[in-house]
């Protein structure tokens, strides 16, 4: 028997033990008749993983490994991932680049190039086949990270940054398309504010083309 003076024993309960085999569960989505979730792995060193369950029950891994499903567009990321029609899309952790997997495709497909910018908070649209989120640019190491709303087209076409829909704010954040696909609205605020002391609503008509015509203020300042 070892004896140890009170508060220096070593307990064989370690938080490693702990968490080896417990999971995160968080981003609960609906796609059609399927429910997909964000999970996250302590026994896979912390992958996020999209998991897929179908109106029968089963349950299985939408992204395969190595894939960890994160985005780190503010640094705290969030809105890594979006999916519709069966197709998700998402961002990587190790490389920050948006990839597309789908039922047709047996590995993720690159939809950005490879470079430091950083994508998330993204939304589907699927009247012009492209994704619409926002793009943080860390290619000018010498300033401040240029955050911006961007496009993307999801068909497969060359890589492509992000054609920009907004920009001149320093951070950007929940673009949404309204349901014709005709108005954009999005979040932006500036230096030294912080998001919960004040923010800017946009709302901007989109012509055929998807490009924004006018940069109507509808709340802040």
């Amino acid at each position: 028997m070892n004896l140890a003076s009170y508060g220096s024993w070593k307990s064989p309960v370690t938080s490693e033990l702990i968490v080896a085999q417990s999971i995160g569960l968080s981003e609960v989505r609906i796609d059609g008749s399927n429910i997909c979730w964000l999970e996250s792995r302590p026994q896979e060193a912390g992958r996020s993983v999209v998991v897929r369950q179908s109106a029968g029950g089963v349950a299985e891994d939408f992204t395969p490994p190595p894939f960890n499903v994160r985005t780190r567009v503010h640094e705290y990321g969030g809105g890594a991932w979006t999916v519709a029609g069966g197709t998700l899309y998402f961002s990587n952790d190790s490389d920050q680049r948006l990839y597309r997997m789908g039922p047709d495709l047996g590995q993720p497909v690159a939809l950005t190039p490879q470079g430091d910018w950083r994508y998330g908070d993204g939304v589907l649209d699927q009247r012009r086949a492209r994704w619409v989120g926002v793009r943080e640019d860390h290619t000018q190491s010498s300033r401040e990270p240029v955050n911006a709303i961007v496009a993307i087209h999801t068909g497969g076409r060359s890589l492509e940054a992000g054609q920009v829909l907004a920009a001149g704010h320093d951070f950007y954040s929940s673009p949404r398309l309204s349901p014709d696909g005709r108005w954009l609205a999005y979040l932006a605020w500036d230096h030294p504010r912080m998001p919960w002391d004040g923010t800017m609503l946009y709302a901007q008509p989109l012509d055929g083309d998807g490009v924004p015509s006018g940069e109507p203020l509808v709340l802040g300042g």
